[in-house]
């Protein structure tokens, strides 16, 4: 399984992507997340799914912006070219994919600025090459292991939260996968961009670099369920008491 999260927020862009790959018994660590750059053109990419898919449509993607980058004035168009190649991909390999019981699951979260945007710009692309664009009602996306992260995200992050505010906050919402699923871990690929910066900065964050902010967040939630209001409580816990005195 896998755990990427893309936010779009006001200042920027960011995008988290673990590194755990498990197949059957056997567990891996590999990049799922690639930033490509030219001048005035940023954009990730970041991917769940089959390993093999992956890397074969990356590797695509690739020789198409080396070769077509110029035509690629708006992020949207390179998301359309990044599809075509995963389209590409299932007619190669689809029909194999499935003979051998296997799913063709390729998912991505595209993010960035190309020179024409009138913003940053976050995508959705689903296995069929469609894609939906993220905007500010619901301002990110995870693919991969979506559930234990989600309530976080959806009660503390908004389109106004800061850069650094939404990384503390995506970092917590892996941190509450990690501790509920066995396949999502570290080491964790961290990339931000600021608006009309035309630049993607990329981080590792080790498992002993967010120890103590692990333990920390934990403790805080411990001693705010204690401090939680307990009169609610009462009546129900009265019923409890006269059945049991009956």
């Amino acid at each position: 399984m896998t755990y990427c999260l893309g936010i779009k927020v006001a200042s920027g862009l960011v995008a988290i992507a673990d590194r755990r790959l498990t197949s059957g018994s056997e567990v891996s660590s590999n990049r799922k997340i690639s930033v490509h750059e030219v001048e005035n053109h940023s954009l990730f990419i970041m991917t769940s799914g089959l390993r093999s898919v992956r890397d074969k449509a990356i590797t695509y993607f690739k020789e198409v912006i080396s070769e077509q980058d110029r035509s690629f004035n708006k992020l949207y168009k390179a998301v359309n070219a990044f599809g075509e190649q995963v389209k590409r991909v299932a007619q190669e390999d689809k029909e194999s994919i499935t003979a051998s019981g296997l799913n063709f699951n390729l998912n991505a979260i595209v993010g960035g600025q190309l020179e024409d945007d009138e913003e940053h710009k976050l995508f959705m692309l689903y296995p069929e090459g469609n894609w939906v664009e993220v905007d500010q009602g619901s301002p990110f996306k995870i693919i991969g292991n979506s559930g234990y992260g989600k309530p976080l995200l959806f009660r503390n992050l908004s389109y106004e939260t800061s850069l650094p505010e939404a990384l503390k906050i995506g970092f917590l919402a892996f941190d509450a996968t990690r501790v509920s699923a066995n396949d999502v871990d570290y080491p964790l690929d961290v990339v931000i961009y600021p608006k009309d910066s035309f630049h993607m900065t990329e981080y590792r964050l080790e498992k002993e670099d967010m120890d103590e902010v692990s333990h920390q967040w934990s403790a805080l939630l411990s001693n705010s369920v204690r401090k939680l209001p307990t009169d609610w409580m009462d009546p129900i816990f009265e019923k409890v008491r006269s059945v049991k005195n009956v």
